[in-house]
């Protein structure tokens, strides 16, 4: 124990009740190392797990736009020539972009 970085044991008692709850905020937040989850609790105060399932369709955005870029750009390496329907993709894949973005950031704003 002498080799240890943390080497001062805090303990305290709960309920039963308490303890299913510390388990289902610990479940809440994706971790099962109840150590690790009450020193962080007891220093920082809260942890704050985000669930937004707006940076999943932005991230399935990005992979379909850049899918279709990479598709666009072989195809006028191929041709030499660059369509209107492809300018207009592009555009629509970078709209959609940041209207994902602008809803991420109002929802992280308002944290």
């Amino acid at each position: 124990m002498a080799n240890r970085k943390r080497n001062i044991m805090v303990r305290f008692r709960v309920t039963p009740e308490e303890k299913s709850m510390i388990e289902e905020k610990m479940t809440q937040v994706g971790t099962s190392n109840m150590e690790a989850y009450l020193r962080k609790m007891s220093i920082d105060g809260y942890i704050l797990k985000l669930d937004l399932p707006e940076l999943k369709e932005m991230i399935t955005l990005l992979r379909r736009s850049s899918n279709n870029l990479n598709q666009i750009a072989k195809r006028t390496n191929q041709t030499g020539r660059l369509y209107g329907e492809d300018m207009d993709d592009i555009l629509q894949n970078q709209e959609r972009l940041w209207q994902t973005a602008n809803e991420i950031l109002a929802r992280l704003s308002a944290l």
